[in-house]
């Protein structure tokens, strides 16, 4: 599944403006239900979980009342390799012509509504401007991550040298389209102990496979549990945006899942996977037996360890509770960060607009240094400076200080004390695979879950994705990596779900990620870790540049 990524280059970064996030509000959220779980009894135990009652699905082919048509253009207003956003009185079409043929589809990509009139055309396929995600022009399908929905189609016609497009005015307004999914037939299984595809993980990966397995026609039973007390969501935005509230960053409403029978385990913490008898063990006793299993259970945040750790107002940004205490305690008050990854400065950024002071802890001399280089990271950095971000860098906490109880002083190795009323450590994550120490699941020294191109543990039957796996990058030299991406969990995700049912996939999408601070947007593409040489093409100082990472 390589979508429109071609060959790869050297791993790319761009930095350009885009509209700040207050402007792009809704298109941005998810629009969907907020899920809330009821509980039943299994093995006697209460659990919580979303059940796979049946919803009416729209008609696919609407009357001609629901149309609406019109000439839009000349055949020669296009040249190949064109694309036109048309208006058609209900909404706006995305007009391409490829290879003599003319294309109609929806004009936003339905993961965070971009203009996909700006995004490039290439082998049949356009690709999202913002993050990457790819549709296939001559079906609307999505074909590379990240987001779930495709595009919709719309017939066109050529008359008299005119080009004609018809179009649903429902699609035309909703500018997005689930793929067409089997439903599950299995009796109803809310005391049923044991299921056809065991998920760990609601994450991306998991999301994808179980909407893989649906998609390609698996009408059995499946079973997702999380350990959050919420239905799958958006968790990279947590950090960009952090008074987001848990129905705005939903990946689905809870109706979706029980149209197509998913089942949604929340507060499930798995302990113990028997592989041997197919079957696992949750932390309240209940025991679930598979015949398919994916483990995508993701990170854990590490912790500080210094004294006065215990302090309250401390966080890791892991849950929109978390994301939403940390506003409301930064409001007008004082703000450390601890970590300049992409976490720490994505909260840093957001809370330069609502703390009284904002600082930055950090061991390296840059921020980003590992990941972007010494000149790109003292780049931002002095963007971050300009917007009131104060930073002290190449020291550690070594003390957090509290009056009664809750934090106020940020005691530094270096002898500063900084005043802070909360803290978000952002120090990085090891994967959540404690549970799996003791079954016959390999593991490597760092705990990830090596799997092969298919997704594919040393257990037959058993899958693994998301952030808690090595895999081999093929063009690598199929070097076993771990690239905690969120467009990389849900193409693990597809090719586990394809494997599960002997499609024989394996994983060959080109890593991508992105982030935007202060009205910028930073994306980067390839696998640039332990490289020698950095090449800038444009403006550092402007923040106008792609810089090549070379080995």
């Amino acid at each position: 599944m390589g979508g429109c990524f071609s060959k790869p280059k050297p791993v790319e970064l761009k930095i350009e403006v885009v509209l700040p996030e207050k402007e792009r509000g809704k298109e941005e959220l998810s629009a969907s239900g907020k899920g809330s779980p009821r509980a039943y009894q299994g093995n006697g135990t209460a659990r919580h979980f979303h059940t796979e009652e049946r919803l009416p699905a729209p008609h696919p082919y609407p009357g001609a009342q629901d149309c609406v048509e019109a000439a839009i253009c000349h055949v020669k207003d296009l040249e190949n390799g064109q694309m036109r956003e048309v208006e058609l009185g209900w909404g706006k079409v995305l007009l391409v012509k490829d290879n003599g043929e003319f294309h109609a589809l929806g004009h936003k990509c339905p993961h965070y509504g971009a203009p996909l009139v700006k995004g490039v055309l290439s082998r049949g396929r356009v690709r999202c401007p913002w993050h990457g995600a790819c549709f296939n022009i001559g079906t609307g399908d999505l074909e590379d991550f990240p987001g779930l929905d495709s595009l919709h189609k719309f017939q066109v016609k050529i008359e008299k040298e005119k080009v004609y497009v018809r179009a649903s005015k429902q699609a035309l307004q909703l500018q997005r389209r689930t793929k067409v999914m089997a439903k599950c037939i299995s009796p109803s299984a809310g005391h049923s102990s044991s299921t056809n595809v065991l998920i760990v993980g609601a994450g991306a990966a998991g999301l994808v496979c179980a909407e893989t397995l649906r998609q390609e026609g698996f009408s059995d039973r499946i079973v997702l549990c999380t350990l959050d007390r919420h239905l799958p969501y958006d968790r990279p935005k947590l950090s960009k945006s952090l008074d987001a509230q848990p129905e705005q960053l939903a990946l689905r409403p809870k109706e979706f899942f029980r149209a197509y029978g998913i089942e949604v385990l929340t507060e499930a913490q798995v302990v113990t996977v028997d592989v041997r008898n197919k079957k696992v063990v949750f932390k309240d006793g209940f025991k679930l037996e598979y015949s398919k299993l994916l483990l995508a259970p993701g990170s854990s945040p590490k912790m500080l360890s210094c004294k006065g750790k215990e302090v309250e107002n401390v966080f890791t940004i892991r849950t929109p509770e978390d994301a939403n205490r940390v506003v409301r305690l930064a409001r007008g008050r004082n703000a450390v960060v601890v970590g300049a990854g992409f976490l720490g400065m994505e909260v840093a950024a957001y809370l330069t607009e609502k703390a009284h002071s904002v600082s930055v802890v950090e061991l390296e001399e840059t921020p980003f240094r590992r990941f972007l280089g010494e000149r790109v990271g003292r780049a931002l950095m002095k963007m971050f400076e300009n917007n009131r971000v104060k930073f002290y860098m190449q020291t550690e906490v070594s003390e957090l200080r509290a009056q009664e109880g809750k934090l106020k002083e940020v005691v530094l190795k270096s002898s500063k004390v900084v005043r802070a009323d909360v803290c978000v450590v952002g120090i990085g994550a090891v994967p959540a695979t404690g549970f799996l120490r003791q079954s016959s699941i390999n593991l490597d020294s760092r705990g990830f879950i090596p799997v092969n191109k298919m997704m594919q543990t040393n257990v037959p039957g058993v899958f693994a994705a998301g952030d808690a796996v090595t895999f081999p990058l093929a063009w690598r030299n199929n070097r076993k990596v771990n690239i905690p991406h969120w467009q990389m969990a849900h193409a693990q995700g597809r090719v586990a779900a394809q494997n599960m049912l002997a499609q024989e996939a394996e994983i060959s999408t080109v890593p991508y990620l992105w982030t935007a601070m202060f009205g910028k947007s930073l994306r980067y593409a390839g696998y640039g870790e332990g490289f020698d040489d950095v090449i800038i093409q444009g403006d550092l100082e402007e923040l106008k540049f792609v810089a090549f990472y070379t080995k």
